[in-house]
């Protein structure tokens, strides 16, 4: 299954850019994966284009909250329903249009905690790797 990212917008700060670079690597290693950054959120026919069947996850504050485990198991769920792509969607400030919330498969919430964009990316892309390691049985995750 391929893990795509997308953003409205990209990160500016340097210490953000070091951190997804380091973790899109280490993801790299469990699955190909494709980082996308649009300009704004107005471009809905362009962000669906570009989502096309993929089972999108949208980021929102209203979402649903994982632990590391849950999330684990729900990313592995989703590859034995046969998802060949999976779609994580971070929005603008203003959060996501209703043609992108209506088109989502599911609205995950990282934090009860409001969060910059960048900071989002970051944290999603950790999360996403420490699941990763979880279903591989790798020492990363301590629990």
């Amino acid at each position: 299954m391929k893990i795509k990212i997308l953003t409205v917008g990209r990160p500016k700060s340097s210490f953000i850019r070091v951190g997804l670079a380091d973790y899109l690597t280490r993801l790299q290693k469990f699955r190909p994966l494709e980082v996308k950054h649009f300009k704004d959120s107005s471009k809905d026919l362009e962000i669906l284009k570009f989502i096309k069947n993929d089972f999108l996850v949208i980021l929102d504050e209203k979402g649903q909250e994982f632990s590391s485990q849950s999330l684990a198991k729900f990313l592995n769920k989703q590859e034995i329903f046969g998802h060949k792509n999976i779609s994580f969607f971070i929005g603008g400030p203003d959060g996501h249009s209703p043609t992108i919330k209506e088109r989502a498969n599911f609205s995950w919430s990282l934090s009860k905690l409001t969060l910059p964009h960048e900071l989002a990316l970051l944290v999603l892309t950790e999360a996403l790797y420490r699941a990763y390691t979880i279903n591989q049985n790798l020492p990363y995750h301590r629990a």
